[in-house]
């Protein structure tokens, strides 16, 4: 989709600080997903929870978080974007200081739920921020970071719950790693309150409740028997449920083609539906987010278990990965929207490469490991992620304009919730299929390489979708959306 140009609108001359502040908010919820997995033996301890209750600690948070993205997402753009951030970051703090304080394992579930509503409030309306703060000259640099944020996110959260945990604060032993986030929330609330501009509210738009409706039904039946199917041995009725994703999926897209016809309100806007450049991005970050949460999720167990790491260990081991993300990704982010394309087919061969390097070391290992084995498959990985971030949000999101900013960063977040799912889904079934019920080194290895074919595979799979790209002039990219109304206070 083209759009002609307009005279450019002067950039926001504090849109750095507030991309500083958006991307704080941004590493809190994600630092989140990840803090919680080395925490699950204190929890157990603490709380008397069983393998059940504690899977669902992490799988409540996930759940909640897939499913308020593209509505939430919505209602960004309804009610204003900042003001929608801002709740979200409240909420989020909110739910951070119920899970410290939960007194027991059920407490602590809902809270999570309530924590993942949170994060899928404020994380769409930071793309969408960012998608309407920045010139589009500079927002391919600015949508790097997120890259940057996303490789730290990975690492600092079991090196920081594994240091929190281990230095036991005031005996508080797993509490402190929600309570940690208390300050963080305040902090964002208070600076994004007074730095982030106010932003335009789409004119007459209402919520979509059936599209609603649907959406919410159609991410359940995907996310929740790949969150739960693995750990209970797939059974019939989580097939049930992914085959059912298809025909409410086919509802919601025929829904929103009537309410287009009768212009009515639409949860996601037919014309980003009918978009092929919209639902190819859609493609490509599902196959890029269904290759790295479920490489991590294995690695932790294959350095934890496999080769007898601590949390924090395991978490120093992975240092290379962000560090590669964070060079290639400032330097990726330079290159602005230029060869956009060609750095989204090499990005992800990078990619490939790592995941073939990593194969090769695993082949090539007795019964020891140690952390400098690691640090060319990993960082050669980093760089191939950073190169593919910088501009996969920015270059998808050119056919978006501003008033559906909102709806189209949900969407992408939405599917790329569903891509980290199936991940771990696939990635865990790979290993753990390979695995049994052996426990020696050997047998470690053989299912980690496993494993590493399927991402390989993943990647390659995205460097093709990337090649279909056709890249265009971006909606909305110099001007106001001509249909809208005044700021929100």
């Amino acid at each position: 989709m083209t759009v002609s140009p307009s005279p450019a609108a002067e950039p926001h001359p504090r849109r750095w600080l507030v991309l500083a502040t958006l991307l704080l908010a941004g590493f809190m919820n994600l630092i989140d997903v990840t803090i919680v997995n080395v925490a699950i033996p204190s929890l157990k301890a603490d709380l008397g929870a069983s393998d059940a209750d504690v899977e669902w600690v992490v799988a409540a948070y996930i759940l909640a978080f897939a499913l308020g993205l593209l509505p939430l997402g919505r209602l960004g753009d309804i009610v204003g974007r900042k003001r929608m951030f801002l709740w979200g970051v409240g909420a989020f703090t909110l739910g951070s200081a119920l899970c410290g304080l939960a007194p027991s394992i059920g407490t602590l579930v809902a809270a999570r739920f309530f924590q993942g509503l949170s994060g899928a409030m404020m994380m769409p309306q930071v793309l969408a921020l960012v998608q309407v703060t920045f010139p589009p000259h500079e927002r391919g640099f600015a949508f790097s970071f997120f890259g940057v944020t996303a490789g730290l996110a990975s690492v600092a959260g079991p090196l920081a719950g594994g240091a929190l945990i281990s230095a036991d604060i005031y005996a508080l032993a797993w509490r402190p790693i929600f309570l940690v986030n208390i300050p963080i929330g305040i902090f964002a609330v208070a600076v994004g309150s007074l730095l982030i501009p106010p932003t335009e509210r789409a004119r007459g738009t209402a919520i979509d409740l059936v599209g609603v409706l649907l959406a919410t039904l159609a991410v359940f039946a995907v996310v929740f028997p790949l969150v739960e199917g693995r750990e209970l041995s797939w059974p019939l009725w989580s097939f049930v449920m992914l085959g059912a994703a298809l025909p409410l999926a086919a509802l919601f897209i025929l829904w929103q083609r009537r309410q287009a016809e009768r212009d009515a309100p639409q949860l996601l806007p037919i014309s980003l539906i009918r978009n092929r450049h919209f639902v190819l991005g859609l493609g490509m970050v599902t196959a890029l987010f269904s290759g790295l949460p479920g490489f991590f999720f294995v690695i932790a167990i294959f350095l934890q278990i496999g080769f007898g790491f601590t949390p924090l260990q395991s978490g120093v081991a992975t240092i290379p990965f962000p560090a590669g993300v964070f060079i290639a990704s400032l330097i990726s982010g330079r290159f602005g929207s230029r060869h956009a394309k060609q750095r989204l087919v090499v990005g992800p061969l990078i990619l490939a490469s790592g995941m073939a390097i990593f194969y090769a070391t695993v082949l090539g290992l007795d019964d020891t490991l140690t952390h400098w084995d690691l640090v060319l498959p990993l960082g050669v990985s980093g760089l191939g992620m950073g190169v593919t971030i910088a501009p996969l949000f920015a270059t998808i999101l050119t056919v978006v304009g501003p008033r559906d900013a909102g709806s189209g960063a949900g969407a992408l977040q939405a599917f790329q919730q569903a891509g980290g799912a199936l991940g771990v889904a696939l990635g865990g079934q790979i290993f753990f299929g390979m695995l049994g019920d052996a426990d020696t080194r050997d047998a470690y290895r053989a299912s980690l390489q496993m494993s590493l074919i399927y991402e390989m595979a993943v990647f390659l799979l995205l460097a093709l979708l990337a090649s279909r790209l056709r890249i265009g002039t971006p909606a909305g990219a110099a001007g106001a959306d001509p249909a809208s109304v005044p700021a929100e206070a």
